[in-house]
């Protein structure tokens, strides 16, 4: 189907993909909380509100924002608005702080984020974690949705694989929204090959896609042991593991969610990753969609966000 998507549908699109993101992520860092099993979550025994979100939240924030405001990533403004409104007790792992830090002390973003890793520059799961409301926000246009996923990316991430994880979870969006307007649930082959088919094919991120496609219908721990749960916080490891998830629960938020708490490894992520797609399809409040009194337990966003 065609359709014209103005300025206030694409972001009330991007509005309910962070909402999925930041109630997954919020409810996935309750789990890192030792003594508090997964099983909890499986027997419907939610941790008490409110659930605080963390850097994966604060920053796809920050791209929200830049969506609403300028109709697309301008990596300057994005760069700074990442630096500016960093709060590390949020959660930012050592090497994104070392950037952000440079980037605030007037360091021009590509030599901040190159400087990352001894000059490899970060594959980590950075990128792949805020970036869900851009796919929301393009999803008329999958080339538009990646190109402006690598632009949110490159601040940070240097390397290609930190890159393509960016790149996935935006196209993965994208067409989740995009089966929301047309009025249909893309088939879980269907959109793990969207996705690939927009990715650089040397990089491990597509082969973990397409890894993720053959194991559809597949017992969640064979999945984790070929994919990864994000344990290591790399795009590689995280990526594939959590579109697995939002193919196989795209109209069931709760299970999404719940399958990442599951898995185990870097909860937070994985689920605010999955819980960010699988909103885009299904939206705020809706059955299949991120339950009411979830958004009602996740901390409120910051003020800032227009």
């Amino acid at each position: 189907m065609s359709f014209t998507l103005f300025p206030d549908a694409r972001a009330a699109l991007a509005r309910d993909c962070l909402a999925g993101l930041s109630v997954g992520d919020a409810l996935g860092a309750q789990f890192l909380v030792p003594g508090r099993p997964a099983a909890d979550l499986a027997a419907g025994r939610l941790p008490p509100a409110p659930w605080e979100w963390t850097d994966d939240t604060e920053m796809a924030c920050s791209v929200l924002a830049e969506l609403v405001e300028s109709g697309g990533i301008d990596r300057d403004r994005l760069a700074l608005a990442f630096a500016e409104r960093a709060e590390p007790r949020r959660g930012y792992g050592p090497g994104a702080v070392t950037i952000l830090r440079l980037i605030r002390a007037g360091t021009p973003w590509p030599v901040a984020a190159a400087s990352a890793f001894d000059g490899q520059g970060s594959c980590g799961n950075g990128a792949a974690m805020r970036v869900g409301p851009v796919g929301a926000y393009f999803a008329d246009s999958t080339a538009r949705a990646a190109a402006h996923a690598r632009a949110s990316a490159e601040v940070t991430h240097a390397h290609p694989e930190g890159i393509a994880g960016a790149v996935a979870v935006a196209v993965a969006a994208a067409l989740a929204a995009r089966g929301r307007l047309d009025g249909y649930r893309p088939a879980p082959d269907r959109l793990l090959a969207g996705v690939a088919a927009a990715l650089d094919p040397a990089t491990e991120v597509h082969r973990r896609v397409r890894r993720a496609a053959d194991l559809l219908g597949r017992p969640l721990p064979q999945v984790v042991a070929a994919l990864g749960n994000g344990s290591r916080v790399t795009a590689q490891d995280t990526v594939g593991f959590t579109l697995w998830v939002a193919a196989t629960h795209l109209d069931d938020y709760p299970a999404a969610v719940g399958a990442c708490v599951e898995a185990g490894g870097d909860v937070d992520t994985t689920a605010a990753i999955a819980g960010g797609v699988v909103a885009a399809y299904g939206g705020v409040g809706d059955p299949g969609g991120v339950p009411g009194d979830w958004l009602a337990a996740r901390e409120p966003l910051p003020t800032w966000l227009p």
